[in-house]
């Protein structure tokens, strides 16, 4: 059974800028590749991603590229830093475009974001990681994905100025990474469990 992984880094930092947030992604991507999960990542600070909230906000947008490997993904991770205890810019975009989509159909009329599963990668060193991950797979399960159980994962260091994930080792803290295991599998059961299993076309499809 082939299932598709898709992360997408909503950093602000661009190109190969050390990144946080892809680090402890990078966690996920280790269990993934040893459970045969094909992973993409995508960092979002590299693309011209117009405003809006349609699919395709005209010339010059890159984001229908960007939405095109979301549609064709089963596995849909959101990865933030926080910022003054708030998802960044780019990840609130990011689920702005993708509401974009919401209304396009399956060829059952469900939602096509149905029968993908999602998760959340915050990481930062203040508070707001729960809020955050809050606000994200809210978003995701109104747009029709299934969010499994503990598909949250994250790292905070000490409150105020200090050091970040990379710099603190945050790979050797016990709860996060426990919760890195959680996120992953369960966002692996659930994935296969749907591609055999769809959800029923039935009181669900969109008029």
């Amino acid at each position: 059974m082939s299932i598709k992984a898709l992360l997408l880094n909503c950093s602000l930092k661009s190109g190969d800028n050390e990144s946080n947030t892809q680090s402890l992604m990078n966690e996920a991507i280790k269990i993934f590749d040893k459970e045969g999960i094909n992973s993409e990542v995508i960092r979002v600070a590299d693309y011209h991603v117009a405003h809006g909230i349609s699919d395709d906000e005209g010339v010059g947008d890159e984001w229908p590229g960007i939405s095109g490997k979301i549609k064709a993904a089963d596995i849909i991770v959101i990865g933030t830093p926080l910022w003054l205890g708030e998802k960044s810019s780019i990840a609130t975009q990011v689920i702005e475009r993708m509401y974009g989509a919401s209304s396009f159909t399956d060829n059952n009329g469900q939602s096509i974001f149905y029968n993908k599963v999602g998760g959340v990668v915050v990481t930062g060193n203040e508070d707001g990681a729960k809020h955050a991950a809050r606000s994200i797979l809210y978003g995701l399960t109104h747009m029709g994905l299934t969010i499994p159980p503990n598909v949250d994962t994250y790292w905070v260091g000490e409150a105020g100025p200090g050091a970040s994930f990379i710099e603190a080792e945050g790979h050797k803290n016990d709860f996060t990474m426990q919760h890195v295991k959680f996120m992953s599998y369960n966002l692996i059961h659930f994935a296969r469990m749907l591609k055999e299993n769809p959800i029923p076309a039935r009181g669900n499809t969109l008029e």
